[in-house]
């Protein structure tokens, strides 16, 4: 009796899986370590089927991550405005009054009630500070310029006491 070819493969188990398309975009590019972390922790928990309804409270991914759960605020707050996740529902007080945790979405896959991605990352830009002219300082008073008119006195300080 020969044994079957997978009888003791245990397989590589579970991974998560970054496409390309998503690390080549300037929202991906210039995130922090920090809150690709906690993208990759969110990714963690899609399993094929709950895209819209990933479960993971603040305390839960700050305890994940090991970092304060006020930091982990600003990591979810640079992941949304990034357009790389979006809340799909938010964190309430349920009727047992026992807190219930929001629900979070990845744009790059459609979600579990059948709406397609976003795909929000790919049009996000860093905001660039706007161009000003240079101009060279100078002193109140002083003209610069060669063309300076001498027959103009110049503005004196009186000093008047009473």
């Amino acid at each position: 009796m020969a044994k079957s070819y997978k009888s003791k493969k245990k397989g590589a188990g579970r991974f998560v899986q970054l496409s390309e398309s998503l690390m080549q975009t300037e929202a991906w590019a210039t995130l922090k370590p920090g809150p690709m972390a906690l993208y990759v922790a969110l990714k963690r928990r899609y399993n094929g089927r709950n895209n819209g309804r990933l479960i993971l409270s603040y305390r839960d991914a700050a305890k994940l991550l090991n970092v304060h759960r006020n930091t982990i605020t600003g990591y979810f707050s640079a992941l949304e405005e990034r357009g790389l996740i979006c809340m799909t529902q938010g964190a309430y007080l349920g009727p047992d009054g026992i807190g219930q945790s929001p629900h979070w979405a990845l744009s790059e896959l459609a979600t579990c009630d059948g709406k397609p991605a976003t795909m929000a990352f790919r049009t996000w830009r860093k905001a660039q500070k706007p161009v000003t002219e240079t101009r060279q300082a100078c002193h109140n008073g002083c003209d610069t310029s060669p063309l300076k008119d001498t027959a103009t006195p110049d503005p004196v300080l009186k000093i008047v006491t009473r």
